[in-house]
C-alpha cells in the first residue's frame, strides 16, 4: 500500500475497485488528504439517501474533510442506472479537479474506461412488467434474450437479466447488438492509477462480519425500521447488503440473532460475486495483496 502512494502522481486520476469491507474508502480518503483531489463514489447503492450505514457510506466528518460527489444523493424511488452515473460522472470530470473513483460496482468502472453503449430508457410500463415476470419466472426472461446478450450476461444475477429482458423488449435489439457500437470511453484506464484490491478470504470475511456488528452498534437496525413504513423489495435501492434481513426482522418473521446471521452471509456472499468479477474483468489492473 504504501509503495503505491510514494509512486502515485499527484495529477493522476485514480481508480480504486475492491471487494466489499476492503478498506477503499479508507485509502482514497487517505488519497485526497496526502495529495488532493475529489472522492467519486462508483458503488451502485451508496447513490442512495435513505442508507448511509448499511451501504457503509463515508461519514458525515469524512464526507466534510475532503469533497466527495455522487454518494446519497439519489431518492429510494427515483430511477438509477449506470448511464445517470456515467453522465454524473462526466460533470465531475469537467469540473477539472482530479478524480478519485471508488467503489465496488465493477460495472460503473467498465462504463467510465471503456465507454458504455446509448441505450435508450426503459418504459415505466416495462419496467413493472420485468419486474413482475422476474419474481416468478427467471427462466423465461433468459429464454427470451437473444443468443448474444444471453451468452454475455451474467444469467445468475436476477438484475442483469432483467436489464437485458428490458432493452430487447422496449428497442427490439438485443443489449450485446447495442453494446457493439459503443462509445469512447470518458477516462481510458491507461490514463490511470487503476488499483484493484484483492484480500484474503478469511481476513476478509472477519473484517465483514465485524463491520456488521459496528453498523447494528451505530444504530443500522433503526436506519431499517426507518425504512419499513415504504419498504419494497423490488426496488434497486432495498438490494442495500443487509437490508432484507433486517426488515423481515422488523415484520417478526425472524430473530434479531437470525436476521444479523444471514445479513454477514448475504454480505460474504456478496464480497465473493465481486472478486469473480473483479479477478475476470481487471486483470490489468494493479493489484494490491491483503492483508
Amino acid at each position: 500500500m504504501e509503495g503505491f502512494l510514494r509512486n502515485l502522481s499527484a495529477e493522476q486520476p485514480v481508480l480504486i475497485a475492491g471487494p466489499t469491507a476492503s478498506g477503499k474508502s479508507g485509502l482514497a480518503l487517505e488519497i485526497a488528504q496526502r495529495q488532493g483531489g475529489v472522492i467519486v463514489n462508483a458503488d451502485a447503492l451508496q447513490v442512495y439517501g435513505c442508507w448511509r450505514l448499511l451501504t457503509a457510506r463515508p461519514t458525515a466528518e469524512e464526507e466534510s474533510a475532503v469533497p466527495h460527489r455522487l454518494y446519497g444523493h439519489v431518492g429510494r424511488d427515483d430511477p438509477y442506472s449506470v448511464g445517470h452515473w456515467l453522465r454524473e460522472a462526466r460533470a465531475v470530470l469537467e469540473s477539472g479537479v482530479r478524480p478519485i473513483f471508488v467503489g465496488g460496482t465493477g460495472l460503473y468502472f467498465m462504463a467510465l474506461t471503456e465507454g458504455l453503449a446509448e441505450i435508450p430508457d426503459v418504459p415505466p410500463e416495462i419496467r413493472a412488467e420485468g419486474d413482475a415476470l422476474r419474481m416468478v419466472d427467471l427462466p423465461a426472461m433468459i429464454a427470451a434474450l437473444d443468443a448474444a446478450t444471453r451468452a454475455k450476461t451474467d444469467l445468475h444475477n436476477p438484475a442483469r437479466v432483467q436489464r437485458a429482458w428490458e432493452v430487447l423488449r422496449a428497442t427490439g435489439r438485443g443489449l450485446a447488438d447495442w453494446q457493439a457500437n459503443t462509445p469512447a470511453p470518458l477516462l481510458p484506464r491507461a490514463t490511470c492509477a487503476a488499483l484493484v484490491l484483492r484480500p484474503e478470504v478469511d481476513w476478509l470475511n472477519a473484517r465483514i462480519d465485524q463491520r456488521f456488528d459496528a453498523m447494528m452498534d451505530q444504530g443500522a437496525l433503526q436506519e431499517a425500521a426507518m425504512e419499513l413504513p415504504q419498504w419494497q423489495p423490488q426496488r434497486p435501492s432495498a438490494r442495500a447488503i443487509g437490508a432484507p434481513e433486517l426488515i423481515a426482522h422488523l415484520r417478526g418473521e425472524i430473530g434479531l440473532e437470525a436476521a444479523v446471521a444471514a445479513a454477514k452471509l448475504a454480505s460474504r456472499q456478496y464480497a465473493k460475486r465481486q472478486r469473480t468479477w473483479f479477478r475476470s474483468r481487471m486483470g490489468d489492473w494493479n493489484a494490491l495483496m491483503l492483508p
